[in-house]
């Protein structure tokens, strides 16, 4: 059962006066890959299809996915009265689709695939927390903290049933550090990047991955401070077998944030020069 409903957040205190317009973008995108969690559902349930412990906590997990779109969606509604998000997350699934009839997980084994959720979920619950941490608004700092929380429990959830996997597929060290590094990398493919596109760009604009990955990582890599890379650098080390904390996993997560940050540099230079390409040329003097 869900551990909060989207009517219990306080929508009576929406402040437009403390909305950050770098963050309602990166809100909109979010709601729509948070809503379209029913054809990961689907996979996974393709997936672990003899594993019917498994599939009803998959399950149980698409319904609070879902949820977290819809009450994301809901306040981009309240930031942007203009912005119809039913409308943006239909375009969103008709020009995103993944492959839900598998037979084995993409990711080589079931416990690849777990620990891929688990980087899934340590994403998520980094950048929610972010996000509330920075807002001012009160009703969006209040839905990322419950989103958040959400998300370090699917962690939890998805990690003790990789440990179940774990105990019988026996995968290498190496194998579960590449299964998590490869979901890392994948961050920037195609599911952020078009649902930024159909939820903040016109239709009348084709689709360009590297701009809108650009226009969404430049924003939200801005939000993040050194505490949550430091708390995702542990889980994702848990993931995969290490100690979460020690001297190890403070230098990966100093190694991480400067990465982070020398990306957004790039994602930022990449966003200025696409403007400065497309600025009108400068009236010509008068003779």
């Amino acid at each position: 059962m869900k551990h909060w409903h989207i009517d219990q957040v306080a929508w009576d205190r929406f402040d437009p006066t403390k909305v950050d317009p770098e963050i309602v973008p990166l809100v909109k995108a979010a709601a729509m890959v948070e809503r379209n969690a029913s054809d990961y559902t689907a996979y996974l349930n393709s997936v672990f299809r003899d594993d019917p412990d498994f599939r009803q906590a998959a399950d149980n997990w698409a319904v609070e996915e879902i949820q977290h779109g819809d009450a994301l969606g809901r306040w981009g509604m309240c930031a942007d009265p203009s912005w119809d998000f039913e409308a943006a997350f239909v375009r969103y699934r008709a020009g995103f689709k993944i492959e839900v009839n598998a037979d084995a997980s993409i990711r080589g084994s079931r416990t690849g695939e777990l620990i891929a959720r688990c980087m899934v979920e340590t994403g998520t619950s980094s950048y929610y927390t972010a996000l509330g941490d920075a807002t001012e608004e009160p009703v969006l700092k209040e839905v990322c903290r419950l989103i958040a929380a959400d998300e370090y429990r699917h962690f939890k959830l998805f990690y003790d049933h990789m440990k179940r996997y774990l105990a019988r597929e026996n995968l290498s060290f190496m194998k579960r550090l590449r299964v998590a590094a490869g979901r890392i990398g994948e961050s920037e493919d195609d599911e952020l990047a078009y649902a930024y596109y159909c939820g903040n760009e016109s239709e009348d604009l084709p689709y360009d991955h590297q701009r809108c990955i650009a226009a969404y990582m430049g924003r939200a890599m801005g939000f993040y401070r050194f505490r949550h890379i430091e708390r995702s650098t542990g889980m994702v080390f848990k993931s995969i077998g290490l100690e979460p904390r020690g001297r190890l996993a403070d230098l990966a997560a100093r190694g991480a944030w400067r990465l982070l940050q020398w990306r957004r540099e790039r994602y930022v230079a990449a966003l200025r020069k696409a403007a400065n390409e497309n600025a009108a040329p400068p009236l010509a003097e008068a003779a």
